[in-house]
């Protein structure tokens, strides 16, 4: 398996192991997994209104859970806001 497919089905199951596996995560459920496995990208969430800012943001139908489609939006865009750190200096 390459390299990009193993993180793809890590992803997945990190998703899995905070929605305990229904398929989606509410909101303590993603402030638990923001805090536990992303800490290097995205500050830890210590105010509520930090957290119902982005469970806003993220729930787009409004149905009070953040489905995996909902999810990997925010995947998206932590990563693309990151990329720039990961950037090798190009010499010439």
């Amino acid at each position: 398996m390459s390299e990009l497919e193993s993180s793809m089905i890590t992803i997945i199951h990190v998703f899995h192991k905070y929605s305990n596996n229904k398929c989606t995560l509410r909101k303590a459920d993603l402030k638990e997994l923001i805090n536990n496995e992303m800490t290097h990208f995205i500050m830890k969430i210590q105010e509520n209104d930090t957290l119902d800012q982005l469970f806003s943001d993220l729930d787009q139908n409004g149905d009070l859970e953040i489905d995996f489609q909902e999810f990997i939006a925010m995947i998206a865009m932590v990563t693309s806001a990151c990329h720039d750190l990961f950037i090798p200096e190009h010499r010439q």
